[in-house]
C-alpha cells in the first residue's frame, strides 16, 4: 500500500484505511462515486484530501483491479 496517499493505524479510525494525513476513510471517496457524485463533489466535502491523493487512489484501485482480472 502506498504510505504516500494510505494510511492504516489502529489509532486512527481503528484501522480503517484513510487518506494519509487525514481522518478521511477511503471509502468514502468510493461511496461518492458509486452514487453519482464527482470527485469535485468530494473534494469539496473533504477539503483535507488533496485532488493529488484521490486520483492516486483510484490510480492504484485501477492497477490492482486490471492486476486481478489478468491473473485470471
Amino acid at each position: 500500500m502506498n504510505q504516500e496517499f494510505i494510511e492504516v493505524n489502529p489509532n486512527k479510525l481503528s484501522g480503517t484505511p484513510v487518506f494519509a494525513g487525514t481522518r478521511v476513510p477511503i471509502k468514502n471517496l468510493f461511496d461518492y462515486l458509486e452514487g453519482g457524485e464527482s470527485l469535485e463533489d468530494f473534494l469539496e466535502g473533504f477539503p483535507p484530501v488533496t485532488r493529488e491523493q484521490a486520483v492516486a487512489v483510484l490510480e492504484m484501485a485501477e492497477k490492482s483491479l486490471n492486476k486481478d482480472v489478468g491473473a485470471n
